[in-house]
Formats: C-alpha cells, sequence, structure tokens
C-alpha cells in the first residue's frame, strides 16, 4: 500500500472526530492529532480501532502510545502490513 493511500484512509478514518476542522485542511505527516485536530482522548481509542479495522492490523499498547501524530500512525500502519 502507498504512502498516500495510507494518509487518505488516516484523513478518512480522523474526521468524524476532529473537533478543529481547520487541521483538515493542512493535513499531513506532521500534523498532531491533539494539537492540530482536538481529537480528544476517548475518540483517539476510536481512532486506532477504525485503524485496525481498516487495514487488518493489531496496535499494540506500545504503538498505541507512540501514536501522536499521521507520520505516527502511517509509520505503525506501515510496520505492521509488513510483518503481517
Amino acid at each position: 500500500m502507498k504512502e498516500k493511500e495510507i494518509l487518505d484512509s488516516l484523513k478518512k478514518i480522523v474526521s468524524p472526530y476532529v473537533q478543529r476542522k481547520e487541521g483538515l485542511e493542512n493535513f499531513n505527516e506532521e500534523t498532531d492529532f491533539i494539537k492540530d485536530l482536538e481529537v480528544n482522548s476517548a475518540n483517539l481509542v476510536d481512532v486506532i480501532l477504525d485503524v485496525e479495522d481498516e487495514f487488518d492490523i493489531e496496535i499494540d499498547n506500545d504503538s498505541m502510545n507512540g501514536m501522536m501524530t499521521v507520520g505516527d500512525a502511517k509509520n505503525i500502519i506501515e510496520r505492521k502490513l509488513a510483518s503481517a
């Protein structure tokens, strides 16, 4: 799966949980889920569950704790897909 496809999927997954819609306009690997998009911690869990469903992967607690930006999420997804 290409990086752009992963980023597009992440944007679609995250969109319903975003409180700060302006953050979606500049959605890129540096976008911070909490600071830029204002996704609250409860919804961040929903995002992770949706990512697991979308990509058919399992995200462990260590990976979950390191998933602060879109780039972090992309790297975790790529790593999990490569080891699947």
